[in-house]
C-alpha cells in the first residue's frame, strides 16, 4: 500500500513544526501540504485532495468548522481528524457527527498522536477494493471484531498491540525476524505472537522457497 497522504491546516508556527515532526516519525505516511489559513488551506485541499486532513479550530480567517463544512460541501474526498485546544462537549460532538475520524485535544503526547494516525491507517488498508461490500468487510473496515482475542497464558495486551500496530504499518510481508529487529523484541517473542494471530485467521503466512533449506515464512494482515 502507497503512503497516505497528509495535510495539516494550523496557524500557530511552534504547534505546526511538532505536528509535522511526529508525523515524520510514522511510516505510511506522507506530507503534501500545510496551509495557516482557511482560505490557503480551502485552495491547497481542493487541488491536492489528501487522503488525510489534521485541522485545527480555531483559525485566522474561519473556524475548523466553518473550513470542515466548505470541504464537505465541495465534496473533497479527504477525511478529517480534528486536533485542538477545543474540548467543549458541543463542539465535539458536531465534528464527531460530521465525521471526524478523530478528536486530540492540544496539548497531546506522541503517542496519542500516533494511535490516531495508526488506526486510522487500518481502516483505509481493510477497506475492500469492490463495487459490492459484504456485511464483514464493514465490520472489518470499522474496526468491529466478530469476536475478541483471548490471549492464552504468556502472551499480553501490549506486546500484541505493539507487534500488531507495527505489522498493520509495513507495507509489505515481513519475517518474524525483521519484524523483531523493528519492533525491539527477540524474534522468538514476536514469532509466538504473529503464529497465534495466524491460527486466529488474522494474520496471513506466505512461504518462500529458496536454493537450500526450509522455506522462509512472511507475515501480513489479511
Amino acid at each position: 500500500m502507497t503512503n497516505l497522504t497528509v495535510f495539516i491546516v494550523e496557524d500557530d508556527p511552534m504547534v505546526l513544526d511538532v505536528n509535522k515532526s511526529f508525523l515524520q516519525r510514522l511510516s505510511g505516511f506522507e506530507l503534501v501540504g500545510e496551509a495557516m489559513t482557511g482560505e490557503e488551506a480551502l485552495t491547497k485541499i481542493k487541488k491536492i485532495q489528501p487522503n488525510l486532513i489534521l485541522l485545527d479550530m480555531f483559525l485566522p480567517d474561519m473556524t475548523g468548522l466553518q473550513l470542515f463544512l466548505k470541504l464537505r460541501a465541495e465534496r473533497i474526498p479527504s477525511d478529517i481528524i480534528m486536533i485542538t485546544a477545543a474540548r467543549d462537549s458541543p463542539t465535539v460532538q458536531e465534528f464527531i457527527r460530521l465525521g471526524a475520524m478523530d478528536y486530540l485535544i492540544k496539548p497531546f503526547r506522541f503517542e496519542r498522536f500516533q494511535q490516531a494516525l495508526q488506526n486510522y491507517h487500518r481502516q483505509n488498508k481493510n477497506l475492500p477494493i469492490s463495487n459490492t461490500l459484504k456485511q464483514e468487510d464493514i465490520d472489518h473496515w470499522l474496526g468491529h471484531q466478530s469476536e475478541e482475542l483471548h490471549l492464552p497464558k504468556g502472551l499480553n495486551d501490549i506486546t500484541m498491540k505493539q507487534i500488531s500496530n507495527e505489522l498493520v504499518l509495513i507495507k509489505e510481508p515481513i519475517t518474524s525476524e525483521q519484524l523483531a529487529q523493528t519492533v525491539g523484541m527477540a524474534r522468538v517473542t514476536v514469532r509466538k505472537y504473529l503464529d497465534f494471530l495466524a491460527g486466529k485467521g488474522k494474520v496471513q503466512i506466505d512461504l518462500k522457497y529458496g536454493t537450500v533449506g526450509r522455506p522462509t515464512k512472511y507475515y501480513s494482515f489479511k
